[in-house]
C-alpha cells in the first residue's frame, strides 16, 4: 500500500529556473510586441533577433496553454486572453524597468534611457516639438516619445514622464514648474481683414465669422478678454469648429474667419505678414503652462535633464 505521507519528490533547481527564464522572457517580449505593434520592432528596442521575440512569446503561450496575439502578415492584435494578461503584466513590467533605469542612474555617466511626453497640440507643436532636438543632441543617450493629445492626463496610468498643461495637474503626486506666461489674442488674415474689417470691440465679434475650437470635454472654447478691468468670458457662435488648434490656425490663415490663438502659436505668422491681430486692448491676463511630473524621492536623471532644459528655454521661446 503506497504511502501518502511520502515526501514528493523536489522541483530540481535547474527546472524551477528554466522556468521562470522562460515566464519573464515571455512576459517582456510579449509586453514589448503590444507596445511596438510588431515583433521586428520589439526585437529592435530589445536588441535581440525577431525569431528570439517570436519563440520567447510561443514559450509563454504554450506555458499559459492559450494564444496571447492574433498574428496575420499584415498586424498583430491581442486576443480577450491577451488583453486581461497584458493589462495585469504592464505596471510589473514597468515597475521592474523603471527599478533598473533609476539603479543605473545612481551610477555615474551621463543621462539615458526613454521619455514620453505629453502635450497640448497647439502648444507642442509650436514650443515643444522643436526643443527636441537640440534637447537630444545635447543628450544622445534619451530617446524622446511627444504625444499631443488635450485631454486630461493620468501621468502614471498613462507611462507619462513630463506632461505640459495649461494650468497645474490636480494630482498630489504631480510637481507642477509653471513657465513662461502665454498670451492669448484674436487673429484674422489680411485678405479677411480687407474683405470684412476687423472688431473694434468684444461685441462686435458677433457680426463676424468665427473660429473656435472643442475642448475634450464637448464644450467650445471660450475666448477670454479683459474689459474695463474685469476679466470677461465670451463663446462665440462659430462658422467653423475643429478638435485640433493646428487646423483653427489653418482656417484662420485661409480667411475663413477669427480665431483667439495663444500668441506663440501664431507668432511666426504674424512676424511673415500673414496673420493680423486686433481686440489688443481687450487681451486677457497672460495664463500659464505648466511642466508637470511625478514626484519621487530618486528622480531619473532624464527626467531632471529635461525639466532643468525646458526652464531654460522655454522662458526664451514663449
Amino acid at each position: 500500500m503506497p504511502n501518502r505521507h511520502a515526501a514528493r519528490s523536489p522541483i530540481r533547481p535547474d527546472t524551477l529556473a528554466a522556468s521562470f527564464a522562460t515566464s519573464y522572457a515571455g512576459v517582456l517580449a510579449f509586453v514589448s510586441v503590444v507596445n511596438a505593434g510588431s515583433f521586428a520592432r520589439a526585437a529592435d528596442r530589445l536588441g535581440i533577433g525577431r525569431s528570439a521575440v517570436s519563440r520567447s512569446v510561443q514559450k509563454l503561450e504554450g506555458q499559459l496553454g492559450t494564444r496571447l496575439l492574433q498574428r496575420n502578415t499584415r498586424n498583430i492584435t491581442l486576443t480577450s486572453e491577451g488583453e486581461m494578461f497584458y493589462d495585469a503584466c504592464l505596471p510589473g513590467v514597468d515597475g521592474i524597468t523603471r527599478a533598473m533605469d533609476e539603479v543605473r542612474d545612481l551610477r555615474d555617466g551621463p543621462p539615458q534611457g526613454h521619455l514620453r511626453i505629453s502635450a497640448g497640440q497647439g502648444f507642442g507643436r509650436q514650443v515643444v516639438a522643436p526643443l527636441l532636438l537640440e534637447f537630444q543632441a545635447r543628450f544622445p543617450g534619451i530617446s524622446l516619445e511627444l504625444l499631443l493629445d488635450e485631454a486630461p492626463t493620468d501621468l502614471a496610468a498613462n507611462r507619462i514622464d513630463i506632461a505640459f498643461r495649461e494650468g497645474p495637474l490636480e494630482d498630489s503626486d504631480v510637481i507642477a514648474r509653471r513657465l513662461a506666461n502665454l498670451r492669448t489674442q484674436v487673429f484674422a488674415s489680411p485678405d479677411y481683414a480687407r474683405r470684412h474689417g476687423l472688431p473694434t470691440s468684444v461685441d462686435h465679434l458677433a457680426g463676424h465669422s468665427c473660429i473656435n475650437l472643442r475642448l475634450p470635454s464637448g464644450r467650445l472654447q471660450p475666448w477670454r478678454f479683459r474689459v474695463d478691468g474685469r476679466a470677461r468670458s465670451f463663446t462665440p457662435m462659430p462658422r467653423l469648429v475643429f478638435n485640433d488648434a493646428s487646423l483653427v490656425l489653418q482656417s484662420v490663415l485661409a480667411g475663413q474667419g477669427l480665431a483667439q490663438l495663444v500668441a506663440c502659436e501664431a507668432d511666426d505668422e504674424l512676424r511673415a505678414g500673414r496673420l493680423v491681430a486686433c481686440l489688443s486692448d481687450a487681451a486677457a491676463e497672460d495664463s500659464s503652462h505648466y511642466l508637470c511630473y511625478l514626484g519621487r524621492k530618486h528622480q531619473p536623471k532624464r527626467v531632471r535633464a529635461f525639466v532643468d532644459f525646458v526652464i531654460e528655454r522655454v522662458r526664451v521661446v514663449a
